[in-house]
C-alpha cells in the first residue's frame, strides 16, 4: 500500500477527481482518501512516482 501526503482536498469531488486520475491508468486500484489528514493511501501496481504524477495532473499536490 501507498501512503501520499496530498494537499488541496476539500470535498468529494476532490476524492472523486483523485480516483479517477488513478483508476485511469489502473482500473483495479483501491484508493482511500482522508479529508481530514489530507492523506491518499492506494493499493495499485503503479509506481509511487508515476501515482504521485497523476494525483498532481489532477490539480492536488503531493508533498515529498
Amino acid at each position: 500500500m501507498q501512503t501520499l501526503k496530498v494537499s488541496g482536498m476539500t470535498c468529494g469531488g476532490c476524492i472523486k477527481a483523485i480516483t479517477r486520475a488513478i483508476q485511469d491508468q489502473d482500473p483495479q486500484a483501491q484508493v482511500q482518501a482522508d479529508l481530514g489528514t489530507q492523506v491518499v493511501k492506494l493499493e495499485t501496481s503503479l509506481s509511487p512516482e508515476l501515482a504521485a504524477r497523476l494525483i498532481e495532473d489532477a490539480g492536488f499536490p503531493v508533498l515529498r
